[in-house]
């Protein structure tokens, strides 16, 4: 068993401007898995700069209220949602609430510096 707390993860400002709290990566822990699993936040009126990854993305919203925007689509986000973002789509997410939009990033395969592009 591995467990993790999210509270002993290093926060980072990601390249797309969130902030970032890695959970699981293979490549930093003896895991037999191909995604990683990061814990991201949004300040009210923020919002990530747009970026695409080569791979497939998943957000699943904790906290908050957003827009989403993958390529030429955009939504209104909330807890309880997960949203699929599909490989080299142009993505980001702002922050409509009063509070900290906070939501979990499945990447498969795991985030590599290289998969990511910030535009």
């Amino acid at each position: 068993m591995f467990i993790r707390d999210l509270r002993a993860c290093d926060e980072i400002i990601a390249g797309d401007e969130t902030i970032l709290r890695e959970l699981f990566h293979p490549d930093k822990a003896d895991l037999r898995i191909r995604y990683s699993l990061a814990h991201a936040k949004v300040k009210p009126g923020q919002s990530s700069l747009p970026h695409r990854l080569k791979t497939s993305e998943v957000y699943y919203i904790l906290e908050g209220e957003g827009t989403m925007h993958v390529d030429d689509e955009f939504a209104a986000v909330h807890s309880g949602q997960a949203i699929y973002v599909p490989p080299n789509s142009t993505q980001h997410i702002r922050n409509t609430g009063d509070s900290d939009l906070k939501f979990l990033c499945i990447v498969d395969p795991a985030w590599q510096p290289g998969d990511e592009e910030v535009l």
